[in-house]
């Protein structure tokens, strides 16, 4: 076994690698080999580290609901006009899309990790245009820069995807949930007691602590095999991964097949005919790549699983948490204090995604999500039942036996409830499927457009329904929530497949069998 060690060095080109996969024992390449914890440490650890990068991710989402009210109290600071406030709020999803789409030809030309080290560096001066700023536009400035560079943060989920083993794939994906969950919590949790611009120098060093570990993380192997041709960087980098000999040359050997199946990235050649990369060319190779079964299933189903992710109103409960709690009634609805409302639904929503991440080792994307939309559907419907009967005149409702106290809150739970089935698979599990679905040569470029599409819906329907409020009923709004649960279930059922302990290649091999 150290003498095949011996020959890493030397594997070069494709038929070095098939005489490299013939020698020394022998092992089953169908599958990787199944590791432990204690062999999982390093790529956990590296994951983590990577993922840091989307805590600023939910910085970005709540910092507005501790920033505005803060302004409004303290006018001397900087002053603010409504309509100043709510570019204030929408500046982050508005920009974030223009990172995403630039993060895919970024991450593909110059690697995961480093991108991955890039993202930090508009987050930090973001911050710190924050904590000096003087007068309105200079939060415009940093807030532009903040969702530009939660765009970039994408690469977070490709770079995890591309460098967790089949066996803790599942969960590595699903703690991307967990840490933007974490930076709403900590951003609720500092402004109960921190001035803003206090807050923004803790961000700063959060985002600058993620740039230093970076350092240290190694890059992805896929990405050296696909992009570089660079077998003996992959081998580098699965060494810091794996540190068990058997373990490492097994992965290696994976490695190096799935290499042999799946053509490299095509590089144009200076010896060749000028003609045969002709711009015109290369847009009909493209085309044709986009034709692939491998391509254009998977992403069809992120897409419309995306759309149903946002029209289950699973975002706009947490962006409209407060007014919704007022809206429902009950004691608790009356008198819950705002910070306090989104601390509740942020700790909700932390807790559940570790809750997700922890099970989805053994229970499998279907499944969570299956839990996850029959579960929503029931308590949207509970909910809008509910309070459909509360504008019942008190005189009917004595007619029908059903009577209802000031301090009931079964709405309010219902709410709660919703938030936390879907912190369990809707709100998770679609974003880390880009990492899973794509095939690698794609997954930069699409993984970042799926990212933008999302953030363009959630702005749409977050900005839509406040309006909608005013056309519809709360209760009618909660039975489209509940129609559009079921449907996304029906969807699921029919049309996802299960990606857990399925390596890329068969996961591949999976939509073009059903092509």
């Amino acid at each position: 076994m150290s003498k095949k060690m011996d020959n890493l060095e030397e594997v070069k080109d494709v038929n070095e690698i098939k005489n490299f996969i013939d020698k020394g024992p022998t092992i089953n390449s169908a599958i990787t080999t199944s590791i432990t914890w204690k062999h999982s440490t390093q790529q956990i650890i590296a994951c983590c580290i990577a993922h840091s990068l989307v805590i600023q991710a939910g910085i970005n989402m709540a910092f507005s609901a501790v920033l505005l009210p803060q302004l409004d109290a303290n006018k001397n600071d900087i002053p603010i006009t409504k309509s100043e406030a709510s570019w204030i709020a929408s500046l982050v999803t508005i920009s974030l899309p223009f990172g995403s789409l630039l993060t895919g030809a970024l991450m593909d030309k110059f690697g995961r990790k480093k991108i991955c080290m890039l993202t930090t560096l508009p987050f930090i001066f973001a911050w710190i245009i924050n904590a000096t700023a003087s007068h309105v536009w200079n939060i415009y400035v940093a807030r532009v820069l903040a969702g530009f560079s939660g765009g970039l943060s994408t690469v977070a989920l490709v770079y995890v995807s591309e460098i967790a083993h089949i066996d803790f794939r599942a969960m590595l994906l699903s703690l991307n949930s967990v840490f933007v969950s974490f930076g709403i919590l900590v951003t609720c949790i500092l402004g109960f007691w921190c001035q803003w611009r206090v807050m923004c120098y803790v961000f700063c060093f959060i985002a600058l602590l993620s740039l230093i570990l970076l350092f240290f993380v190694p890059e992805s192997p896929h990405w050296l095999i696909t992009f570089q041709n660079d077998t003996q960087g992959a081998a580098r980098s699965l060494r810091q991964l794996y540190r068990d000999n058997e373990i490492f040359e097994n992965e290696y050997k994976y490695l190096l097949e799935t290499k042999i199946k799946r053509p490299l990235i095509e590089k144009p050649s200076t010896s060749a005919n000028p003609t045969e990369y002709s711009p015109l060319l290369k847009i009909r190779k493209e085309l044709n790549l986009y034709r692939e079964s491998i391509v254009y299933k998977p992403l069809i189903i992120l897409l419309v699983l995306f759309l149903f992710q946002q029209l289950s109103g699973a975002y706009v409960i947490i962006f409209y948490a407060v007014d919704l709690f007022k809206e429902i009634g009950g004691h608790v609805g009356r008198t819950i204090d705002a910070y306090l409302a989104l601390v509740l639904l942020g700790a909700i929503r932390f807790v559940m995604s570790i809750i997700s991440a922890v099970i989805s080792k053994r229970v499998g994307r279907r499944v969570l999500l299956f839990i996850s939309g029959m579960g929503m559907c029931i308590t949207s419907l509970i909910a809008g039942i509910y309070m459909y009967l509360t504008v019942i005149p008190p005189e009917k409702l004595a007619e029908l036996n059903i009577t209802k106290t000031n301090d009931d809150n079964l709405t309010l739970i219902c709410v709660l409830g919703y938030v936390c089935l879907s912190s369990l698979g809707y709100l998770v599990i679609p974003w880390t499927l880009i990492g899973e679905l794509l095939p690698v040569k794609v997954r930069g470029r699409l993984g970042g457009v799926m990212i933008s599409v999302a953030y363009l819906l959630m702005f749409g329907t977050v900005k839509v329904f406040p309006f909608l409020l005013e056309i519809i009923q709360i209760q009618s709004l909660f039975y489209i929530f509940s129609v559009v649960n079921l449907c996304g279930v029906c969807f699921i059922f029919f049309f996802l497949p299960e990606t857990l302990g399925k390596s890329f290649t068969e996961i591949e091999r999976y939509f073009q069998r059903s092509s």
